[in-house]
């Protein structure tokens, strides 16, 4: 894997994610988001649910009239009216996540309750989307790149990998359609070698702080980070975590990597993902886990909370570690909702 810093002069910061469609919802006075006719008609353009030429003449009427009002309910006949049922199915899924979104007064309100109420039976992509205009919104006037990079992973699976001293990872999507195309470069060794197809794939590693280049291309979601101790992109994702729980969740926090836990006595983690998460719980238990396994953690994280008064008491002045993981196949499935769900709050409710 052949390191391709590009480092830039510093210029303005451009709009970053713009594709998550965070210009078309309004803010309330706490920055928070609340979503609009057109944020709804920005999810009715997906290809996922525009009618395909097959559609039958009730579901073009459907969609059309959602167009025009995005909010409008949809009696349960309009749905059986349909002459393909997994289309009629295929749009209650998406009437029902409309409406449990809507049903709170922010964005980010949403997020925690479909969350912490049970996201069975809401789509992924679903989830990404309103993750990503959460994790934007976190972000607002963010001028460091390898923040704004590092917080994709809140939203987008990514593949890691190692290679001369740099710990690197890369969106898995991109990953894939680049080797799919044969678009040849030097990262594509050690990804294929993860299960991604055995061709090279040319991607850049993000090297500079200025949020300009990577605005620039944000969208296409194509910088590597390098995680490995001591570089930038370590950094940045503990300030991304930090962001987005003083957003999301109302707590001010600050967030150190960490090498290792030397703490015997540890009273509290979270991990970051399934993987992390395993592995985390049985350390915490006792459990000796083979090395393979512990070289799985690829980033560890200290979080201490500024109010110690919304803490559970038997954590309060203890520190809280965080840990994130790839899988056997090295791949990171974040997932931000263990934040949510798994920090020891006495509040069960954020201050939104």
């Amino acid at each position: 894997m052949e390191r391709q810093d590009h480092a830039q002069p510093a210029a303005t910061q451009q709009d970053f994610w713009v594709a998550s469609g965070h210009q078309l919802c309004e803010r309330n006075a706490e920055g928070r988001l609340l979503a609009t006719p057109d944020l709804w008609r920005a999810f009715l353009a997906r290809p996922e649910l525009v009618p395909p030429e097959e559609a039958c003449d009730a579901e073009r009427a459907l969609h059309r009239r959602l167009l025009d009002e995005p909010l409008q309910p949809v009696a349960p006949e309009a749905l059986a009216a349909l002459a393909d049922p997994d289309a009629g199915e295929n749009w209650q899924v998406f009437l029902a996540f409309r409406d449990r979104v809507t049903a709170q007064p922010t964005l980010e309100a949403a997020w925690l309750a479909l969350y912490r109420g049970g996201v069975g039976g809401v789509p992924p992509l679903f989830l990404q989307m309103l993750t990503q205009l959460v994790a934007r919104a976190a972000l607002e006037g963010v001028e460091d790149a390898f923040t704004l990079r590092a917080a994709e992973c809140l939203f987008r699976p990514q593949r890691a990998a190692i290679h001369q001293g740099a710990l690197l990872l890369a969106d898995e999507e991109v990953v894939a359609a680049r080797a799919e195309a044969a678009d040849l470069g030097p990262l594509g060794r050690l990804l294929s070698e993860a299960g991604a197809p055995a061709r090279e794939v040319e991607l850049d590693v993000l090297g500079a702080a200025d949020p300009a280049p990577y605005a620039e291309r944000s969208d296409a979601h194509d910088f590597a980070l390098d995680i490995a101790e001591g570089r930038p992109g370590q950094h940045g994702l503990a300030r991304a975590l930090e962001h987005f729980i003083g957003h999301v969740l109302g707590e001010a926090v600050t967030i150190r990597p960490v090498p290792v836990i030397e703490d015997a006595a540890w009273s509290w983690h979270v991990g970051l993902d399934s993987e992390a998460t395993a592995i985390a719980n049985e350390l915490w238990h006792g459990t000796a886990v083979e090395q393979a396994r512990l070289a799985r953690i690829l980033w560890l994280g200290v979080l201490e909370f500024a109010d110690m008064t919304r803490v559970l008491p038997r954590v309060a002045g203890r520190p809280v570690y965080l840990a994130l993981a790839m899988d056997a196949a090295q791949r990171v499935r974040m997932k931000p909702q263990n934040l949510a769900t798994g920090l020891p709050l006495i509040a069960a409710e954020a201050a939104l």
